[in-house]
């Protein structure tokens, strides 16, 4: 008799049993192994009687035929009998009849007697005494209690959830990645139904893993905190009380452990976290300084830098409106930096449809004076919230481009694209409107360790906003999570308008009440942890001004896990090859030619010999390991791949040297974009995405038989790299405004910018949605130079 409560693993114990007795021969190989669970026909009674024993023809309505029972079915084997509880009394003494004298009759059978040779095992939810005749509880010769999962060990436990992880990695083919919190959640959840409800709770985490696994083509199957049941997740509420238990055990591991029943290379694992005068390039350059001399990391102080530069810009627009007055300003700023800047605004008007004011003007000219001395002395520029910038202010951003041109040809510099974000703030009107308080619809509650921790930090940033809008909830080392837990969340109901909430955390336990919350609530919760004064500064800021939940959060750096290239910051090098069949003579009169005629004369011309032991196209191959091929220039025809071919003989024809200075002009204006955002891109290879774009670019004006100007090639190379690198970080694209409309007048031309992305969404495992494919098709259609 196997006693213990639903879940505790007595069917599991029952077949080890019938195992362990095959393996020492007391029972035959092929010993039949028979399971019934008598709750399946409690309702009836003679069913259930018949269905153990058999039964004769015309027992009762319905029995028809003689039919053997599971008694005789397991002879010379084992009958588990399940919830043996339900058995009625005539069955129990059905059953202890066989036991005493080793025969039964099958019910409605008054004569015959049949003999068999079973091990019975019995299992039961209750107590024997409260259900089973007395006389058939004696003749039971073993009775074994399981312990139910809570009085079980830890390392119990853990060996469990390890056995069943690795089950369904065996089961699925791959191997399963799960986070340490994710791990203590199991191991300390209440988990009433036991074993089988672990093993069901683990079964649905793996399973939602694998669905992110295969929805989001993610390199590894990983389990997450919000894969967990939300009852599971309130597991880590109970770490203080068994955390030098669950250190002896988990101590040694790493923050993400690997169960695996396949081989597999390991997980690469790389954790990113998270006062201006008249020349903040300055600032920004001292502060990259201090904050690398104390050992800071470099997303650190992007991250840092990407907070601070909007206060910055309003605090240097404001010092100097109030410094100088417009009749002083040309006794100070170069008469042309004032020129250009009237000029500027009187075309921003125009095509912003906005009026500036004189603080615009005294720190544009100041900002542009300093710009253009810093361009000509060839001292860096850089932007860390160049992303945002073009993100959240597109018209903006690309009137900035426009007027970027003309301050290049006034004088003679080129702007990089990290200054082009610079001038957008300048006419981004949320910049410097009168930003006065609102009811957000988003709130901010801050819960920190510790007696003061939150409270204090509240206390400096709602002073700095000037209002009492961010909630601060101090949880003492004292106190237990359960409680904290129960507090956040009637504050959450208490404050929140329908819009969501923002939970800023330090650690611990508190990083898993957003998602119960949200689950037990409905309430939308995100959670930001490792916070800092800062941060909660620029997250109430946003949300104080109406910034919705998906900006605010989209405005942020998260942690993950980024494969990062060593040949990530590799520009390749420009090249032209000259190909003919032995490698000299023509090739190198090609090469000559070449060198002569075209306007660049740092272009690097390699030959090439077309007969050898190995394929062209392997040749070129090999080359484009170390070089950016521009153009094949040879006597015979060679088509590889996108790279454009150049006959030797046309090469004495003036449009061919014309066309070839284009490819030259081209490349050099992608070397430029390369520049721009090697510093930029997340989860891109820059070498690598602006190859594939120029490619792109190039096939849609091929597909769509229309021309844009280079200007216009680089507005749509930055555009696309950064739309690719926003959707791999998982942030929703923007919606185009009726955009049915468009894709009715437009569907020809979308549909064949959706094919030439094909392989993009197919290299980079993303897909790029019907509001993406419009703003291009658009961006084409506005900048056709070809009629």
């Amino acid at each position: 008799m196997l006693l213990g409560e639903t879940g505790v693993g007595k069917s599991l114990f029952a077949e080890q049993m019938y195992e362990y007795a095959k393996e020492v021969d007391i029972l035959d190989k092929d010993a039949p192994f028979i399971r019934f669970n008598c709750a399946d026909y409690a309702s009836n009674p003679n069913l259930l009687t018949a269905h153990i024993f058999g039964v004769k023809r015309g027992a009762f309505t319905g029995a028809e035929t003689d039919r053997d029972g599971l008694l005789k079915k397991a002879d010379k084997g084992v009958l588990f009998l399940d919830e043996i509880h339900r058995l009625t009394p005539e069955g129990q003494e059905m059953l202890f009849t066989y036991i005493d004298k080793g025969f039964f009759r099958p019910l409605g059978e008054s004569e015959k007697s049949i003999y068999v040779n079973v091990r019975i095992i019995a299992a039961t939810t209750e107590e024997p005494e409260s259900y089973l005749l007395q006389t058939f509880s004696r003749r039971i010769p073993m009775v074994i209690r399981l312990p139910n999962l809570h009085e079980r060990s830890l390392a119990e436990r853990y060996s469990l959830i390890e056995s069943f992880i690795r089950e369904e990695s065996r089961r699925l083919g791959e191997s399963i990645y799960i986070n340490k919190n994710s791990i203590i959640s199991y191991l300390l959840y209440d988990c009433p139904n036991n074993i089988g409800q672990l093993k069901s709770d683990i079964q649905l985490s793996c399973a939602k893993a694998f669905l992110n696994y295969k929805a989001n083509l993610n390199g590894f199957l990983t389990i997450n905190q919000g894969d967990l049941p939300n009852h599971v997740r309130k597991g880590l509420l109970y770490l203080n009380e068994y955390r030098k238990e669950v250190n002896e055990l988990l101590g040694g591991t790493n923050d993400i452990l690997k169960y695996s029943e396949i081989e597999e290379p390991p997980l690469k694992l790389i954790h990113e976290e998270e006062n201006i005068g008249e020349d903040f390039y300055n600032i920004i350059e001292e502060k990259i300084d201090t904050f690398k001399m104390s050992g800071m990391d470099e997303s650190d102080i992007n991250e840092i830098l990407s907070i601070d530069i909007e206060s910055h810009f309003q605090k240097y627009i404001g010092e100097i409106s109030r410094r100088y007055r417009k009749n002083e300003i040309h006794s100070i700023i170069n008469k042309e930096i004032a020129g250009v800047v009237e000029e500027i605004l009187l075309l921003a008007k125009e095509g912003l449809n906005r009026e500036y004011d004189e603080r615009i003007y005294f720190g544009l000219s100041f900002h542009l004076e300093r710009s253009v001395e810093r361009i000509r002395n060839g001292e860096k520029i850089y932007n860390p919230k160049l992303n945002f910038i073009r993100i959240n202010y597109e018209d903006e951003f690309i009137f900035a481009m426009k007027i970027a041109k003309l301050i290049d040809n006034k004088f003679n510099i080129e702007i990089p694209v990290d200054e082009i974000g610079y001038l957008a703030m300048f006419f981004a009107s949320d910049y410097f409107k009168d930003k006065k308080e609102i009811e957000s619809n988003v709130k901010i509650i801050v819960v920190m360790h510790g007696r003061s921790t939150a409270s204090s930090m509240v206390e400096v940033v709602n002073s700095l906003i000037g209002s009492d809008f961010v909630v601060g909830l101090d949880m003492p080392l004292s106190m237990k999570p359960q409680k904290m837990y129960e507090i956040t969340k009637d504050k959450v109901l208490e404050i929140h308008r329908d819009k969501g909430v923002i939970l800023m955390v330090d650690m611990g336990s508190l990083t898993n009440f957003g998602h119960m919350i949200t689950e037990e609530t409905g309430v939308e919760v995100r959670t930001i942890d490792m916070v800092s004064t800062l941060i909660v500064l620029d997250i109430a800021r946003k949300a104080i001004i109406g910034y919705a939940l998906e900006d605010i959060l989209g405005s942020i750096s998260y942690k993950g896990i980024i494969d990062t290239s060593q040949d990530r910051n590799r520009k390749k090098e420009n090249i032209i090859v000259s190909a003919c069949f032995t490698g000299d003579g023509v090739a190198k009169k090609i090469s000559d030619i070449v060198s002569n005629t075209i306007s660049n004369k740092n272009i690097k011309i390699i030959t090439i010999n077309i007969i050898d032991d190995r394929r062209i196209e392997d040749r070129i191959a090999e080359l484009e390991k170390n070089y950016n091929i521009l153009a094949i220039i040879s006597a015979v025809n060679i088509n590889i791949k996108s790279i454009p071919f150049i006959s030797a003989i046309d090469l004495f024809s003036k449009e061919t040297v014309k066309e070839l200075d284009k490819i030259i002009k081209e490349a050099e204006m992608y070397d430029k974009i390369w520049d721009s955002l090697k510093e930029h891109l997340v989860h891109l290879e820059s070498d690598l995405i602006i190859k594939d774009i120029k490619y792109l670019i190039n096939g849609l004006e091929e597909g769509l038989n229309i021309k844009v100007t280079n200007d216009v090639k680089m507005g749509m190379a930055l555009h696309i790299c950064f739309m690719i690198d926003s959707l791999l970080a998982g942030e929703k694209t923007r919606i185009f405004d009726e955009l049915d409309s468009f894709r009715k007048l437009y569907l020809n031309e979308m549909l064949i910018v959706k094919e030439q992305f094909r392989f993009i969404n197919e290299n980079y495992k993303i897909n790029i949605g019907d509001n993406e494919v419009a703003y291009i098709v658009r961006l084409f259609m506005e900048n056709n130079i070809s009629v």
